[in-house]
């Protein structure tokens, strides 16, 4: 995979703690938290039961649906901060580069690479950060750490309750927790301090105490900031370029039931044996899925090219079926889905998945596609996109609005200061209306930004995600990356929509399956694609009475 000169640009997004000194996680009071009533007390308690049971992506789900609800209570949010960071910890132990590179590491090594990101980061994060804040983070990583199964298995420590744990996760809090840090030389010497002291009290290598220090920090810092593993980093690079080897699926795993594929790549192997979106995975050579988390069925279902693996799946009617799929390069489509919809009035639809390098390049054929066929009107799809190259965003805006602001950016540093304008030249003047949903983000959300603005198009669907921030890749040493934000986006009235998202002129509720990518069969009973049409026919009568 080649590198960039420097960093990339991104807009993604859908792409990340009451404190205990015991083995079961129960929350007893956040520090500083203020009394609270019964139902918010029971959202804690709650919260805390899916922590008990390692089902930490139920947790972050509960914690955010709960804090829809009472966003300043301090539990609801340290809750949701845990447990995100358990789920981080499981992740980077199911990571095999994470075993067969960062943790071969020398103490010298991970010490320069603690010294690298700190550097990175104060010099390029969109925010001014002590490294107190970094450092603090870090060791309460450590301390979920310690109460962590994986983390704790991988080094040979199996009874999470032991006498010796409870001490040195006491000690973390009463010697460390939130200690003033006056720069970076200061906050290596209190990372080392640590790592020493958990090596001499309970064996653990000072390596991955090193480690959490460096990854705690980082995902602290947002939500959609940290450190990039080389598998999790050439996977990002993958995403961009549009191509990877697999099976051409994309999933999410439901307890009790599999891996629910959410959808299947065209011209992929997944598609030419037989899987469909809404089939469920229930093994993987052999191995039960029914209650793996979604990283560790994706590490099974990983492979060379050329390799196969055999497959148990249920049908969305209830079929049995199983067979062997042979692992190969996927194109990763940004343009899945183009085709006229309404012969009768050219109403075009197009389907927009992602913000890639050949994003352009596959919408210019698309759109002349359609042009050929007929259309004079268009649906625009980018409901379930979560974003991707910003400068893919600027590209396909600047074909269908002529003049004027199309995004802008703003960081701390002025090399993150950008305008990006339109231009005249080859610019689509049909009418437009854009689909969006709540997980539409990021680049997405430019484009909902600038056509709202410029009064492009009408928008249908429901209210995006809300995620209006730039972040950069900057390789680091052994073959990692540190992805950060560096810059917030406006829309061209100047509009940051951060965590609140974006309006349609027309709302279409979803109640359910929201997350069920849109196929060719079910474009005819979709619901936003059918008032899109209703709408733009209305158009063609007024503009053709």
């Amino acid at each position: 995979m080649s590198w960039f000169r420097k960093s990339c640009l991104l807009c993604s997004g859908v792409l990340g703690t009451a404190l205990v000194l015991s083995q079961v996680l129960v929350v007893t009071g956040a520090p500083g938290s203020d009394s609270v009533g019964d139902e918010v007390r029971q959202a804690v308690v709650s919260g805390a039961e899916f922590e008990r049971s390692r089902k930490w992506s139920d947790a972050i789900v509960h914690y955010r649906d709960a804090l829809e609800i009472w966003p300043e209570n301090e539990e609801l949010q340290y809750g949701l901060r845990r447990a995100k960071f358990h789920m981080q910890i499981d992740r980077r132990y199911a990571d095999a580069s994470y075993d067969k590179s960062l943790l071969k590491l020398s103490e010298r090594e991970a010490t320069e690479l603690l010294d690298e990101v700190l550097y990175k980061i104060h010099s390029h994060y969109v925010d001014s950060l002590s490294s107190t804040f970094f450092i603090a983070h870090g060791t309460e990583s450590v301390y979920l750490a310690l109460n962590n199964e994986a983390f704790l298995d991988s080094h040979q420590i199996f009874n999470t309750d032991t006498p010796e744990l409870k001490q040195a996760r006491r000690m973390l809090f009463e010697e460390y927790w939130n200690k003033p840090v006056s720069g970076p030389d200061a906050g290596r010497k209190i990372v080392l301090d640590v790592a020493n002291r958990l090596e001499r009290d309970l064996g653990i290598p000072k390596v991955p105490v090193i480690l959490e220090y460096v990854f705690g920090g980082c995902n602290a810092l947002d939500d959609y900031s940290s450190y990039l593993t080389p598998g999790k980093l050439a996977d990002l690079y993958n995403n961009i370029e549009g191509e990877f080897v697999g099976l051409g699926i994309e999933m999410k795993s439901e307890e009790g039931k599999g891996i629910h594929l959410i959808e299947i790549l065209p011209d992929s192997p997944a598609e030419a044996g037989g899987l469909e979106g809404g089939d469920y995975i229930t093994k993987i050579d052999g191995i039960d899925v029914l209650n793996k988390p979604t990283d560790e069925s994706a590490n099974l279902i990983t492979g060379k090219s050329g390799s196969r693996v055999h497959l148990n799946w249920i049908t969305a009617d209830g079929q049995h079926r199983e067979g062997y799929f042979t692992r190969r390069a996927v194109k990763v489509k940004s343009v899945p889905i183009a085709k006229i919809i309404d012969e009768r009035n050219g109403i075009g639809y197009l389907r927009l998945a992602g913000f890639q390098r050949t994003t352009a390049e596959e919408f210019d054929a698309a759109l002349n596609q359609l042009n050929r066929q007929g259309m004079t009107s268009l649906i625009w799809d980018v409901r379930g996109n979560p974003g991707g190259l910003l400068t893919a965003a600027v590209e396909v805006l600047d074909r269908l609005i002529d003049h004027g602001v199309l995004v802008s950016t703003k960081g701390r540093t002025s090399d993150q200061n950008w305008k990006y304008s339109a231009h005249s030249a080859s610019t689509w003047k049909l009418p437009i209306v854009l689909l969006i949903d709540g997980n539409s983000a990021s680049a997405s959300e430019i484009v909902a930004g600038a056509i709202r603005d410029h009064n492009r198009g009408m928008i249908v669907g429901r209210k995006s995600y809300g995620k209006w921030s730039v972040q950069s890749i900057f390789p680091v040493s052994q073959n990692c990356g540190l992805r950060l934000t560096t810059a917030k986006f406006y829309s061209p009235n100047g509009h940051n929509h951060s965590k609140i998202g974006i309006e349609p002129d027309v709302v279409v509720p979803r109640e359910s399956q929201e997350y069920l990518r849109v196929t060719e069969k079910s474009l005819a009973t979709d619901a936003d694609v059918l008032k899109a049409i209703e709408m733009l026919q209305e158009t063609q009568l007024t503009r053709n009475p």
